[in-house]
């Protein structure tokens, strides 16, 4: 008697399991090559948030360097590049502007001890309440500003920035026709390079932008006195930050997500972004969140997938300023814009401006989407859009669904009985118009109002109710409400008769 061979235990199959990178080597090379190509774009990025901030640029670029690494280790989504960030800067700024560096470091360590506290508390779980209209005005608003942030490369500069500019973008679309070994985005950096310094072409580099470090930060307690003086001072600002670093966090984990068709911890990346700042702020980083042009490139152009290309970003960063600091500062400006530029095409949904598009969506889930286009391009910050254009969402979805509870009166059993059937979802939008659906005086005796196609969502209903019951009982006349759900019958049973004096 033959038995087929039994399936490997689950301990067996862990035990088997190896990292993508270490098992293939194509997804290896794929992991690596987009790390270089990250911490190549990190550099004059970190350097520009650290000029936004008001610190050195040492001090943004060793954000960078232990964000992308520890949230490698900690963060819940795969792939994503975290470090110093323009929206983070913009909120510390007055903080070092009029306390100083010691207490800008404390924000950021207090900020990641309130991202931990919030992703605990399960904040993540609130992105399920963002629309997909305001999902897609978050994309295409962060394309417009990727791309409005390359403008000032591009303003009153050597003409040769131009033809470097455009043979840098020619590289990154004809070279993946060729092979997608190398990233095309590395070719174009390398090459652009080669060429600036073998022809002695003078345009703006990396190097102008700020000196690169020359060694590794080391950590410490930041030089401010422990009171509860210095708690109050800076504790409005790390909530702030916290929460602008966890709103763009987890709105790019959820691109990224869409993106590879995979699923990511949300609370996990929450706590992770803690740690992360709270590991920055001890190394005297400038604290930081994911950022979304550098995970496009990562995962979108280079098309890496795993933790090792995170980790590598982080790592070749200050590999690339300790080691080849010369080297790196020769990089054109313009080889980086370019990625940049490129970056901002690919992010951008161009599907949701097409004609036949915007021709069969609705006018609110357009309207929405273009107002969250407009805030975030208007305030350069990401957060502050996904939450207009979320209550936006809202607002229009109440008024949508305000329309929907109908009351129709049908035949009753007897000439004494009306019967009024009410259908549709009954809250503090659609309730107010409710009491007026009812013919008070017209009607006979006895008045039954059928729920069974309905529900009560809030109190604003059963005042409602109330209220028509109120007006029949003044005329003399009975009000039965038949048909309530459970839900429905345990709050008007909670509520009916409490809500007026």
């Amino acid at each position: 008697m033959s038995s087929a061979a039994s399936p490997p235990s689950p301990v067996a199959r862990l035990r088997g399991q190896k990292p993508d990178w270490l098992s293939d080597p194509k997804v290896w090379r794929t992991e690596i090559l987009g790390g270089l190509v990250v911490a190549l774009a990190l550099i004059p990025e970190a350097i520009s948030f650290s000029v936004i901030a008001g610190v050195d640029p040492a001090i943004g670029l060793f954000a960078s360097f232990t964000m992308a690494v520890t949230i490698s280790v900690v963060g819940g989504r795969r792939a994503m590049i975290s470090a110093a960030t323009g929206a983070v800067a913009l909120v510390i700024a007055p903080m070092n502007r009029e306390h100083g560096l010691g207490y800008l470091i404390a924000t950021v360590i207090l900020a990641g001890v309130f991202q931990i506290v919030l992703g605990a508390l399960g904040v993540a779980r609130l992105m399920r309440f963002v629309p997909r209209s305001v999902m897609t005005g978050f994309v295409n608003a962060l394309a417009i500003l990727v791309f409005m942030a390359q403008v000032p490369e591009m303003h009153d500069v050597p003409w040769a920035v131009y033809p470097l500019l455009l043979g840098g973008l020619a590289l990154m679309v004809l070279f993946p026709k060729v092979t997608k070994m190398v990233p095309a985005p590395l070719v174009s950096i390398a090459v652009l390079t080669a060429v600036t310094v073998a022809a002695g072409i003078a345009v703006p580099t990396v190097g102008g932008k700020g000196e690169l470090p020359s060694s590794l930060p080391v950590p410490g307690l930041p030089d401010v006195p422990f009171t509860l003086d210095t708690l109050t001072t800076v504790a409005p600002y790390a909530l702030a930050m916290a929460l602008v670093g966890l709103m763009e966090s987890l709105m790019t984990a959820k691109l990224v997500d869409d993106i590879t068709d995979t699923h990511s911890s949300k609370t996990r990346e929450s706590i992770g972004q803690g740690i992360a700042n709270i590991v920055t702020g001890f190394f005297g980083g400038m604290g930081g969140c994911a950022m979304i042009g550098q995970t496009m490139i990562n995962v979108k152009v280079s098309g890496a997938r795993t933790r090792l290309s995170t980790f590598l970003a982080g790592s070749f960063l200050m590999v690339l300023c300790i080691a080849f600091g010369p080297v790196v500062s020769q990089i054109p400006m313009a080889a980086l814009v370019a990625v940049m530029v490129m970056v901002s095409f690919a992010t951008f949904d161009w599907h949701s401006v097409a004609p036949k598009t915007l021709q069969r969506m609705p006018a609110g889930e357009i309207a929405v989407m273009v107002i969250t286009v407009v805030v975030v391009v208007a305030s350069h910050n990401l957060a502050v859009g996904v939450v207009v254009g979320s209550l936006t969402a809202m607002v229009v979805f109440a008024r949508r669904v305000a329309h929907l509870a109908e009351v129709t009166p049908v035949t009753g059993p007897d000439e004494g009985t009306v019967v009024y059937r009410v259908t549709g979802e009954l809250f503090f939008a659609s309730s107010n118009d409710l009491v007026g659906q009812f013919r008070y005086a017209t009607d006979p005796d006895r008045v039954v109002i059928d729920l069974s196609a309905a529900h009560i969502w809030d109190a604003s209903s059963v005042a409602a109710l109330d209220a028509i019951e109120t007006k029949y009982r003044q005329r003399g006349k009975t009000v039965e409400i038949t048909g309530l759900n459970d839900p429905s019958a345990h709050l008007h049973g909670r509520l009916s008769g409490e809500l007026t004096g």
